[in-house]
């Protein structure tokens, strides 16, 4: 199947009404342990004539392999970018569709704290559901497109940048707790996760909140 790279063709439409995009999207959202994480890219007009960093993808479709250098030339690229967080405990205190809109509006500070303006941007969130706006302290023009992880380039700068983060998260993690196998499986739903929370239970770091014995198998 022919992957088709993503463009800038609505990045460069809503810069026509505005002056800045904050291109957001998350990932870690199915793990059973670790945090979830938005990525956040700032894209201007100027910005937006520049040619898309070859390799760009969603994050599904870059190899693990591949994935820190298109990361880090999406983070050269793009004329900010930011990762933000909510964990695990957050995650059952608050539950994840929240806990989203927290990682995500700590995202946009991120991004606010290197100089965006918020006033005159427009947030481009992947998928179908504003859940950044009930979260963030600060009215915000969003714009929900469903796949603009793999459509906008923008977008999937904020995906790859987002996903080297959590897996470089996820393996640290792992070195205090290696019987979970974070370092392949980075908190989702392996085989070999779930045969280890059976054996040892649940450490700290996972979402104790969710049904995890019963959680289908994602490899």
């Amino acid at each position: 199947m022919t992957v088709v790279a993503p463009r800038l063709t609505l990045e460069r439409k809503l810069l026509t009404e505005c002056e800045l995009i904050i291109s957001l999207d998350e990932v870690g959202r199915g793990a059973l342990a670790g945090p979830v994480a938005v990525g956040a890219t700032v894209m201007d007009a100027a910005g937006a004539r520049r040619r898309v960093p070859e390799g760009l993808r969603d994050s599904k479709l870059v190899t693990e392999k591949r994935r820190p250098d298109v990361a880090a030339r999406a983070a050269a690229w793009v004329q900010a970018s930011g990762v933000g967080w909510a964990s695990a405990a957050e995650i059952d205190d608050i539950g994840i569709m929240r806990a989203l809109g927290l990682a995500a509006s700590r995202a946009v500070q991120s991004v606010v704290d290197q100089g965006a303006d918020l006033a005159n941007a427009v947030v481009l969130l992947d998928g179908n559901h504003d859940y950044v706006s009930v979260v963030h302290p600060v009215p915000l023009r969003v714009r929900s497109v469903i796949k603009a992880d793999r459509d906008c380039a923008s977008v999937s700068a904020a995906s790859v940048i987002a996903k080297v983060a959590r897996d470089t998260h996820m393996v640290e993690l792992h070195e205090g707790h290696s019987a979970y196998q974070w370092n392949r499986n980075k908190g989702y739903a392996s085989v070999e996760h779930r045969d280890a929370i059976r054996a040892l239970g649940l450490s700290s770091h996972h979402r104790s909140s969710w049904a995890i014995s019963d959680a289908p198998t994602l490899f």
